[in-house]
């Protein structure tokens, strides 16, 4: 699923040049705001989110709890000063770096789930004390706060309504 929702980001923004991936473009903001101006922006700040979520699996994986689930972080405050900060940095990067990047962490995060099979997967002593083991842990940190499951790209492409 998350291969699949990478692929619809990479299939929509394939062969545009930096001009084209920074022009204004609706993209559907979600529940914490708007933030996203362009193609570039919103690969930026997918990005962003699938690298908490990759430190968030290895770290479990090794035993510890990420920063990013503890409660002080999960707050709708600061989920929108993440995404600002987070697309406002990938502005200063030119979109060949942030689509390099992008396949590296995506290659990365695809990898690190396929570690595991179904028993490790549901196995409650995988999540670094997260309920439900990892498995749990991957799609707690892969819903956007509206609940779409391992679908981060897709929730930003929806239509736009006038």
């Amino acid at each position: 699923m998350i291969r699949r929702d990478q692929d619809l980001l990479l299939s929509r923004i394939e062969g545009l040049s930096e001009d084209e991936m920074r022009a204004p473009y609706d993209v559907a903001a979600g529940p914490l705001g708007d933030f996203c101006d362009s193609l570039h922006d919103l690969v930026a700040h997918v990005l962003m989110w699938d690298e908490v979520t990759l430190a968030v699996l290895r770290d479990a994986r090794a035993g510890r709890l990420h920063w990013s689930l503890d409660p002080l972080w999960e707050t709708a405050e600061i989920g929108r000063a993440l995404n600002l900060g987070g697309v406002e940095a990938g502005r200063l990067i030119p979109s060949e770096l942030v689509l390099h990047r992008f396949h590296s962490v995506g290659e990365a995060l695809v990898d690190e789930i396929s570690r595991y099979d179904e028993e490790t997967w549901a196995d409650p002593s995988t999540g670094a004390g997260f309920d439900g083991g990892i498995g749990a842990l991957a799609e707690y940190v892969s819903t956007t706060p509206d609940g779409i499951l391992f679908a981060h790209a897709a929730r930003h492409l929806q239509p736009v309504s006038a």
